[in-house]
């Protein structure tokens, strides 16, 4: 059954069908996550959906009834990643295929959505592929696979997906930590040359605001003290307030703001295009809203670019980098990169380099072009040679890395907020996040969940070393 979308009927079978072959956390669950903050969301949500029919997060796939592979699709080695993955993982499936436990295999994410029935082609001891919009539905897909053979789960509707989203239980929360990710859009309408994601997130949709309310308190209820809004551009969320007048991200962080107990709130990834006055407004108004701003570029040359469709200029980007810091002058700024794409000349890629020298990012991520099948940027003439791309690469990183550390031993002498995250590897030491989304150490007296003040001591290139204030 290829693409289907179940009937009701058939979703109350596969459920009962689940739930008498299951007892409470009778079951081990394994997922390995690849990719972007929205793919580490999604796995928490499929362990949700999970939870309920008897699956209990497991930290190896070795005595896993089930594996899940949630996957990107971004880049080409990601995805070969999966496969190589999927070929350890039939060894030890067919090692126990007549034992008392067998297991069972599935494919999810974007490489899921892309390939669909290929997958099983490819591999035969797949059990089921679900794309990144069904997840709500595999309690019962898990039940189909099991009773009927392998199933392909790809046809979506983004709001469906919204509606089943589970709420965040208490235990659950405790056992990931004080931060949370929220998802609030999904999907792209930017088309970039090199870019997969419209073809498998698809279109841009915004989840509606009450929902996302709705799940920020039983976040915070749960224990949650600092939010992260996901998007695959999600400053262009929109939607309308109570009284029905329409409203964007910056009005969408003032209502979260409002929530009592909400200590923290940060959003990714941003798209220059969708940076409006009001969003940069909530960076100078909301004190609750961190100084951090992940700003992708990909490239400094204007007519890569414009090759990129990425529909905005280096100046463009610049002066919107202006704006920001205006609006709140102690902004950690970061970005993504793609060095190599076809036809980047030389000079082309010392504006790159020049524009890295004009922002000075706190961080950023940077990566050679990788050619994705489908898109327009894969058939382009200038391929570029992968030595090349490999040089291109260091001499960027150097760079990125060269303001990574300034940005930290910049911040020596500030004292600041650390929300403590979890336990360091030594007696009485407490690793969290500075408001920059530094990663901060100190030793004292503290539990998991404190806001304290830090003086910030020493700078790392990864990180700094913090004192109680």
């Amino acid at each position: 059954m290829s693409q289907q979308t179940l009937s009701e009927r058939e979703t109350k079978d596969a459920q009962n069908a689940v739930k008498s072959d299951t007892k409470p956390n009778t079951k081990k669950l394994f997922i390995k996550t690849y990719g972007c903050q929205m793919n580490v969301y999604d796995s928490e949500r499929m362990a949700d959906v999970l939870a309920p029919v008897g699956y209990a997060p497991t930290d190896t796939p070795d005595g896993a009834d089930l594996v899940v592979l949630n996957t990107c699709h971004i880049r080409e080695k990601a995805a070969e990643k999966v496969y190589s993955n999927l070929g350890r993982l039939r060894k030890i499936k067919n090692a126990r295929a007549e034992t008392d436990r067998p297991m069972t295999i599935g494919v999810t994410g974007c490489v899921a959505q892309a390939e669909g029935r290929e997958i099983l082609r490819r591999e035969k001891s797949v059990d089921l592929v679900v794309g990144p919009q069904t997840y709500h539905r595999l309690p019962e897909v898990v039940a189909k696979a099991m009773a009927e053979g392998p199933q392909v789960v790809t046809d979506y509707s983004v709001e469906d997906k919204f509606e089943h989203m589970p709420l965040a239980r208490k235990k659950q929360v405790q056992a990931r930590g004080v931060t949370a990710f929220l998802t609030v859009q999904e999907g792209c309408d930017k088309f970039r040359t090199f870019c997969v994601v419209p073809y498998t997130r698809g279109a841009e949709v915004s989840r509606p605001l009450m929902q996302i309310m709705t799940e920020a308190r039983s976040l915070v209820d749960a224990g949650v003290r600092e939010i992260t809004l996901l998007g695959q551009n999600v400053n262009a969320w929109h939607g309308e307030s109570a009284s029905g007048i329409p409203i964007g991200l910056g009005e969408l962080l003032h209502e979260l703001a409002a929530v009592d107990g909400i200590q923290r709130l940060r959003y990714v990834t941003s798209h220059p295009n969708d940076m409006d006055d009001g969003l940069i407004a909530a960076h100078r108004d909301l004190p609750v809203l961190m100084p951090y701003l992940h700003l992708p570029v990909q490239a400094g040359s204007d007519r890569i670019l414009k090759a990129m469709n990425r529909k905005h200029t280096a100046e463009k980007y610049l002066d919107v980098i202006r704006r920001v810091r205006e609006a709140r002058p102690d902004i950690a700024i970061s970005g993504d990169f793609i060095v190599g794409f076809p036809g980047e000349t030389d000079a082309e890629f010392e504006e790159t380099l020049a524009l890295v020298d004009a922002v000075r990012y706190s961080q950023a991520f940077s990566f050679k072009y990788s050619p994705r099948p489908g898109t327009p940027a894969a058939g382009m003439d200038g391929q570029i040679a992968r030595e090349v791309m490999d040089e291109r690469l260091q001499r960027l990183q150097s760079l990125l890395n060269r303001d990574q550390l300034a940005f930290n031993q910049a911040s020596v002498g500030k004292t600041c907020e650390v929300l403590v995250e979890r336990k360091g590897k030594l007696p009485g030491q407490w690793l969290g996040k500075t408001p920059w989304l530094t990663s901060a150490w100190f030793e004292g007296d503290a539990s998991i969940g404190d806001m304290v003040t830090v003086e910030l001591v020493e700078a790392g290139p990864n990180s700094l070393r913090a004192h109680l204030s």
